[in-house]
């Protein structure tokens, strides 16, 4: 949102499905006052791990009329009221959103001040280790290598990242950096992985208005979660995203916008993808999380209860999914002791068959057509060279406040050629609904090579959670790509 060009019409209207007090839907070319105070979202049932969420005011995130801040006690907003019910009892642009969260009573919510720098693995308390999410809301100044390495590695070791990106041209401190352009750089110079590893790219677009709608999936968490259904959106001055699921298969849309295709790359409002272990999403306005309250002096304009949109489920339900269940976000364990240690998985060289595993059929073999890694049997998924999938999964508990890592050895093998992806293999994480919590890893013929390679994967954010670990090879209608995976394990403790 650039506050200096965005005006809202606001009418006050109860929301019974959420328990919000909304704003009326339009725009106007006058712009509005700040909205009565809401009512908060009703608070969820407890649940019994603490979600630690820590959002970023680092970055210039209340330069011009910006005012990204939950509240204006930094680090911690209580320091301002210790038991708010309402949006303004804390101070912030955002307040609204974190005053939902903090009433639940599931989630402890702090600030990164500016002045300060995003650390992963340091001893400072707002390092990114002790938390489970961290959110980006616009950022205003391009982060430092070190910072943006910080990021990736809490991501890849279990972290939730919430993005919020804006309009092209919307550097409110102009020092040359807007927040596309730090997205954007942030996914390809971040000495972890440069190839746009969460598998998309915001798009250098300002688009005026507009409503984008939900896409139709009863089954997803950010959609259908427990701060209610997410149906649409809001653009007011925002910018969209490409999706790029060669870089990244787990990439997905939610939103789109109006006049482009779901199933397309183009047009995407709000999108998910996973890295590593963790889970990331990304939204391409800030006018939607702007609860049209803040610092006196500034111009803002309330999304977060406009009417034409499902706004505040959807920033809730993100948080929800990102920040798990509150045991990972690379800080590991939330406070709990691990008290078990050692390898997890039955039958994890496959020499007793299938004992222990559900496959397609014929997955576990001790066919001589593929080498083992060690012994007889080993799991062969592709390999087919037509159009088709093969699964091979098993069912974990894993207990809780443990660091947990699965590993295998694992060999591709193709007869396809060049540098486009036509065949995956997923390595999933499952519930016991069979939602898919994240995608640790996703392999492909691209990545064929001789011989074995040992593949190690970070499961420490599912922690205190019964899990199916679940590899899905899907192939094209041509030429084949074998994946044969061997000696697997799940190491704790």
């Amino acid at each position: 949102m650039l506050g200096s060009v965005k005006s809202r019409c606001l009418l006050i209207a109860a929301t019974a499905s959420l328990g919000l007090v909304t704003a009326g839907a339009g725009y106007s070319a006058q712009a509005a006052g700040p909205a009565a105070p809401a009512a908060v979202p009703a608070a969820p049932a407890a649940a019994a791990a603490t979600h630690r969420v820590l959002f970023d005011n680092s970055k210039a995130e209340q330069a011009g009329n910006a005012d990204w801040v939950i509240g204006s006690s930094q680090p911690d907003p209580l320091g301002q009221d210790s038991t708010p019910t309402k949006e303004t009892d804390w101070t912030g642009g955002l307040s609204a959103w974190g005053v939902a969260l903090q009433r639940t009573g599931d989630y402890s919510l702090k600030t990164l001040p500016s002045g300060n720098t995003i650390t992963y693995g340091g001893s400072g308390t707002l390092d990114l280790k002790n938390f489970d999410t961290f959110v980006l809301p616009e950022p205003n100044i391009r982060l430092s290598t070190a910072e943006k390495t910080a990021v990736m590695k809490f991501v890849q070791a279990g972290g939730g990242l919430f993005l919020i990106s804006d309009h092209d041209v919307s550097d409110r401190n102009n020092d040359g950096y807007d927040s596309p352009m730090i997205i954007n750089d942030l996914m390809t110079s971040n000495g972890v992985d440069n190839t746009n590893p969460f598998g998309f790219s915001v798009d250098k677009l300002n688009v005026a208005s507009g409503n984008p709608k939900a896409i139709s999936d009863s089954s997803n968490p950010v959609l259908n979660g427990s701060f209610g259904k997410v149906t649409g959106s809001l653009i007011a001055n925002g910018t969209t995203f490409t999706l790029k699921p060669a870089d990244n298969p787990a990439v997905k849309g939610l939103l789109w916008r109006s006049g482009y295709s779901t199933t397309g790359t183009t047009g995407a409002f709000f999108v998910t993808s996973t890295f590593g272990s963790g889970r990331v999403a990304i939204w391409g306005d800030s006018s939607p999380v702007d609860d049209g309250t803040g610092a006196s002096g500034d111009t803002l304009y309330d999304g977060w209860n406009d009417s034409s949109a499902t706004n505040a489920a959807l920033a809730l339900n993100a948080t929800a999914w990102l920040s798990g269940t509150g045991t990972g976000g690379g800080g590991g364990g939330g406070g709990e002791t691990c008290t078990t240690s050692g390898q997890l998985l039955a039958n994890p060289g496959f020499e007793s068959g299938t004992s222990g595993w559900s496959a397609t059929s014929g997955v576990i073999t001790s066919s001589t057509a593929k080498a083992s890694h060690s012994g007889s049997y080993k799991a062969w998924l592709g390999g087919a060279g037509t159009a088709g999938t093969k699964t091979l999964s098993q069912s974990v508990t894993i207990p809780a406040g443990c660091p947990a890592s699965l590993s295998f050895w694992l060999h591709i093998d193709t007869a396809e050629t060049g540098t486009t992806v036509y065949d995956t293999l997923k390595v999933q994480v499952l519930n016991s609904s069979g939602t898919v919590l994240g995608t640790p890893a996703t392999y492909s013929n691209v990545n064929a090579a001789t011989g074995y390679t040992q593949r190690t994967l970070d499961l420490s954010a599912y922690a205190g959670q019964s899990v199916t670990l679940k590899f899905t090879s899907t192939e094209g209608s041509k030429l084949q790509t074998s994946f044969v995976v061997d000696d697997t394990a799940l190491n704790v403790g």
